[in-house]
């Protein structure tokens, strides 16, 4: 009775270390966040743990329609991105999170929902404003650039880059196949993902 009542005398801990994980993807629109996620992704499934993704587009179309983007509203929007990585995260599952997410203090915040339950993991694709312009097909950084519209990160809104990101991903070095194994690899050194299989 004594040993029955000891192994769960602390369930918290029991819960967190049987936790999953969340892939966190920051960086400038365009930046190559959701194309690298998708590849990771299926990466992860193959080698067992369930994957979801929590991309930005999607969750402003489902959990956070009706906000807008002043600061309040973005702040809201990535929180709500993090409870929901977090209960996920709680269920062991391999979290991809892909969004914006501008601001530094948000982020951790986001983290810290996380890291009751798993492990947070946050990837700067870093790609200069310059080079997301040139790859956007919709013409929204020529526009912001002329002022058509407002408050577009990285334009007229701040985008604060991670001090200290878990993995930094130069997209304008590095293919999206190759930015994706370095994500990979990481994963796999931290222990959050069995090694990959070499031909």
């Amino acid at each position: 009775m004594t040993e029955h009542i000891y192994a769960h005398e602390h369930p918290e801990t029991e819960r967190r270390r049987d936790g999953g994980f969340t892939l966190w993807f920051t960086g400038l629109s365009g930046s190559g966040k959701t194309t690298i996620a998708h590849l990771v992704g299926p990466a992860i499934e193959e080698r067992g743990p369930i994957v979801e993704y929590l991309d930005g587009d999607t969750v402003r179309t489902h959990l956070s329609k009706g906000l807008g983007f002043s600061k309040e509203d973005r702040d809201a929007n990535i929180e709500r991105i993090g409870w929901v990585a977090a209960r996920l995260t709680r269920h062991s599952a391999a979290v991809i999170a892909a969004a914006i997410s501008p601001y530094e203090a948000t982020r951790q915040k986001a983290r810290e929902l996380v890291e009751e339950w798993g492990t947070f993991v946050e990837v700067h694709v870093a790609t200069s404003v310059e080079e997301c312009a040139r790859r956007d097909v919709k013409g929204l950084y020529e526009k912001a650039f002329k002022g058509e519209i407002k408050g577009f990160t990285g334009v007229d809104d701040p985008y604060e880059e991670p001090s200290n990101p878990d993995v930094r991903i130069d997209t304008e070095q590095h293919e999206p196949e190759e930015s994706a194994q370095l994500i990979l690899q990481h994963l796999e050194e931290r222990g959050l993902i069995p090694a990959g299989v070499t031909a």
